[in-house]
């Protein structure tokens, strides 16, 4: 998470677009959420971004048998 972390920080990505070129394992859902692997698939990230502002917003962070039980669009 720190790596990715510090990553993400830097970054500049404007679009979905941008994400996936920097994240190609990243998966791009509706409302600006993206869903990232972490630690070889065992627990997935999903986030929502705000493009204008630069501002990532954890939604949730879990192993992914609890991914399976939520709505990635609406966390």
């Amino acid at each position: 998470m720190q790596a990715w972390y510090a990553d993400v920080k830097k970054a500049k990505c404007e679009s979905p677009t941008d994400i996936k070129n920097v994240y190609s394992n990243a998966s791009i859902i509706t409302n600006n959420r993206i869903v990232f692997n972490i630690k070889g698939n065992k627990y997935r990230l999903v986030v929502a971004i705000n493009y204008e502002h630069s501002i990532v917003y954890i939604r949730f962070i879990g192993s992914h048998k609890e991914y399976d039980l939520v709505d990635v669009s609406t966390i």
